[in-house]
């Protein structure tokens, strides 16, 4: 089986499976946000990319991997990685609790930096590919950040 196809189809998943972990109800739409978000819009597009940016590094560090204990490493590290990216939606927009997403913002970018350091012995371009998804966390994190700093506390209905 072709690793791009595989590394493709995950990411399709792990895109649809956020989709649906996320609901723009009128709650998200009453959160007060800072003047520099992204229009809506612009979030499908750009994770559509990071995410596809990702699968090529997975494709190209699956070939590159010298031995079999190189390639479960690289399942390892993006498997962490999916699960952590996955959780962060159901907490900040399904149990509307932007204060949990930020803590566990942390783990996501810290399983980017893993996965940077884990790929670059396989591969130098596998790894740099992942350096636009650690930048739009990062930038995310922020913007999560700001979001609670603007609209805290949470968990009171």
């Amino acid at each position: 089986m072709n690793p791009l196809y595989v590394s493709l189809g995950c990411a399709a998943a792990l895109l649809v499976a956020g989709g649906l972990a996320t609901p723009l109800g009128e709650w998200y739409k009453g959160l007060r946000k800072p003047s520099w978000q992204p229009p809506g819009w612009a979030f499908g597009p750009a994770w559509t990319i990071i995410l596809g940016l990702a699968a090529w590094s997975a494709a190209i560090a699956w070939n590159a991997a010298p031995d079999g204990a190189a390639r479960t490493s690289i399942i390892i590290l993006f498997a962490v990685n999916a699960a952590f990216h996955f959780m962060w939606s159901p907490l900040f927009f399904a149990w509307r609790r932007p204060d949990w997403a930020l803590i566990e913002v942390v783990f996501l970018w810290a399983s980017l930096v893993a996965l940077i350091v884990g790929l670059w012995p396989i591969s130098h371009f596998a790894a740099l590919l992942i350096l636009p998804y650690l930048l739009w966390v990062s930038f995310a994190a922020f913007l999560n950040l700001t979001i609670v700093r603007l609209n805290a506390p949470f968990g009171k209905n």
